[in-house]
């Protein structure tokens, strides 16, 4: 993995315990908007981390085969997760 591994451990970390303090609001009973809102906010969270991944990898693993004789498997694999992206 090309990205900031200590940006991204620690931004997934933060969206773990978003997460842990979702599940103890669900036993505890809260008000389901609270609760919206958390899950809300770790969505943010990992959408970020996702992205930050992909450009690393279009950055680094993507513009690297564009340099060699057979760039289309890279490529096609980041378009094809732009796709999935897009389409939530």
């Amino acid at each position: 993995m090309r990205a900031d591994r200590e940006r991204v451990t620690r931004a997934l970390k933060i969206a773990r315990g978003q997460i842990d303090g979702v599940l103890r609001m669900i036993d505890d009973d809260r008000y389901c908007v609270e609760i919206a809102n958390q899950l809300l906010a770790t969505e943010a969270i990992l959408r970020k981390v996702n992205q930050e991944i992909l450009q690393a990898h279009i950055r680094g693993c993507v513009a690297e085969a564009l340099c060699t004789r057979e760039p289309q498997p890279k490529l096609e694999e980041a378009l094809s997760l732009l796709e999935k992206m897009a389409s939530r």
